[in-house]
């Protein structure tokens, strides 16, 4: 039943959808009904949202942030009779962001866009002036240890300027061809010649922003553009005595415009954060107790923590709060499920998935009796991808299921794939994964996500659909509730790997990597 169930959904997906005015349930199911209602007529997602984007802001693993939304979680669990609690599994530099500046002042006065990369330090608040200079070339890592003198007392540029702030696209539009594809070609050759600058040092990104901060140098400047106009990431600082900050991408360019061309750039950079020392961080887990199938599990899945140049509103507050709604309309409709259903607001996922490989290695239960994962951490786009994660029965299990949910949701599908391969290490499904356990990605479609808003300056709350994220809450609450009364379990058959495309090479299983519990262990 369930293979014939498998094959008419890939079916389904292959046919036209036709336009519905209404809500389309293919059984009377009572529970999926009250479900839809719940979601798509009473949802809170908009509201769950607005507070963790604009309310709490950014959860930059270690910070004051972070804390505050383990709180605000459990708290909101515990509103709706959801037992919940923070689960400590490491701990990390604690760090607070202050306000932070950064102004040109010769050979002209602007204030520039930037923002100094996490867990950072800053210049305890007072302006600091410094020349400008681009990184030493040198001719090998000798020759840049006795150039790096040069260093001191400046400001120095450690990335590749881009030559054109335009995104591709609007080349693409109206530059003409032959133009669009010289200033490819330029830029491929820049970047090649900038890569093999810094192979030349002999270091590392880490050591070489530490042997600069030891040559005297009073900070490093980076630019990271994401080909959004006005949009740039904001990751780590590596460094330990003096600042690190990213700059926009027009900016960063400027300054190396006049620094290439001794035009005397001076920067002042006026700079807060505070260094909290080792605080302990923490996973928020919530329960919703199973009955006659206790010791098996349901776990929701999504990461909580961000970067913090902005609000993580898409990366990953859309994941949290289709969680959140899931597990609000669950207590609801099946107060009593009869497997265990968790969910997993997961720390440090951009440094590793930290929170949630700590969490599996030490539930090694939960792993066991896993029924099913389902973690969703790509955007405010609609769900419109999903796959079995290269386990040969699970796609059979993935169709019975997804074949009670309404065509509105379903017909939105873009693929299907069965059996898939399992997750490598891009979000939380990975740390199931790898242990042949059915972890299954909520995929989503991208809404300009990797040019705008993954890890930049503009993932706030106004990025949001909430339309889609309702649609996305909705659809993780039936299969949530579809996996936890199902009467047989997903096998864990795994499907032979096939060969890369690329390389040619056999592809594996991942492996469980252990988690980094601590700061030390993530820069070590």
């Amino acid at each position: 039943m369930r293979r014939m169930l498998l094959l008419g959904l890939l079916a389904a997906f292959l046919a036209p959808i036709p336009a519905v005015s209404a809500q389309s349930f293919s059984s009377d199911d009572p529970i999926i009904k009250r479900i839809w209602a719940m979601g798509m007529d009473s949802s809170q997602v908009g509201t769950l949202a607005q507070v963790l984007d604009d309310s709490i802001g950014p959860r930059l693993t270690g910070s004051p942030g972070m804390k505050a939304g383990n709180d605000w979680l459990v708290s909101m669990y515990s509103r709706w009779g959801i037992g919940a609690e923070n689960v400590q599994y490491g701990t990390w530099k604690g760090w607070k962001r202050g306000a932070s500046h950064f102004d040109l002042i010769a050979p002209r006065v602007r204030s520039l866009e930037g923002m100094m990369l996490a867990w950072s330090p800053g210049t305890r608040g007072k302006p600091v002036d410094g020349p400008v200079v681009v990184l030493p070339d040198a001719a090998d890592s000798a020759a840049f240890a006795a150039a790096i003198s040069s260093v001191k007392g400046a400001y120095v540029l450690i990335s590749a300027p881009e030559l054109s702030c335009r995104p591709d696209s609007f080349y693409k539009e109206t530059a003409l061809p032959e133009e669009f594809d010289r200033m490819v070609k330029e830029r491929d050759d820049y970047r090649a010649a900038w890569s093999a600058r810094l192979k030349r040092t002999g270091l590392n990104n880490k050591a070489l922003q530490l042997a600069l901060e030891g040559a005297g140098a009073r900070g490093v400047l980076t630019s990271n553009w994401s080909r959004g106009y006005g949009v740039f990431r904001v990751f780590d600082g590596k460094t330990t005595r003096v600042p690190a900050a990213v700059l926009g991408c027009e900016d960063y360019g400027l300054l190396y415009r006049l620094a290439e061309h001794n035009q005397g750039p001076v920067l002042r950079v006026t700079a807060e954060s505070q260094d909290l020392g080792e605080v302990p961080v923490f996973n928020t887990i919530a329960t919703i107790p199973g009955s006659d199938r206790a010791d098996e599990y349901v776990v929701l899945s999504a990461h909580f923590d961000s970067w913090d140049g902005s609000s993580g509103a898409t990366d990953n507050g859309t994941g949290t709060v289709v969680m959140m709604e899931a597990m609000r309309i669950l207590k609801t409709v099946l107060p009593r499920p009869s497997r265990t259903i968790i969910v997993g607001h997961w720390g440090s996922e951009e440094q590793g998935l930290n929170g949630s490989r700590a969490y599996m290695a030490d539930h090694p239960k939960v792993v066991e009796g896993l029924q099913a994962l389902f973690n969703q951490d790509n955007g405010t786009g609609r769900v419109a991808y999903m796959s079995a994660a290269g386990l040969m029965g699970a796609g059979a299990f993935l169709a019975d299921w997804l074949s009670m949910v309404p065509s509105e949701i379903t017909g939105n599908f873009k693929s299907f794939s069965v059996p898939g391969t399992p997750a490598g290490g891009g979000s939380d499904n990975a740390s199931v994964a790898c242990y042949g356990a059915p972890g299954f990605g909520l995929g989503s479609l991208p809404w300009d996500y990797f040019s705008y808003t993954w890890h930049t300056n503009r993932d706030t709350y106004d990025k949001l659909v909430l339309s889609e994220v309702r649609n996305n809450a909705t659809l993780t609450a039936m299969l949530a509730y579809q996996a936890a009364q199902d009467p047989d379990q997903i096998p864990r058959d795994r499907r032979v790997m096939p060969l890369n495309t690329r390389t040619g090479e056999q592809m594996t299983w991942p492996e469980c990597t252990p988690a980094a519990r601590s700061f030390s262990e993530y820069t070590r």
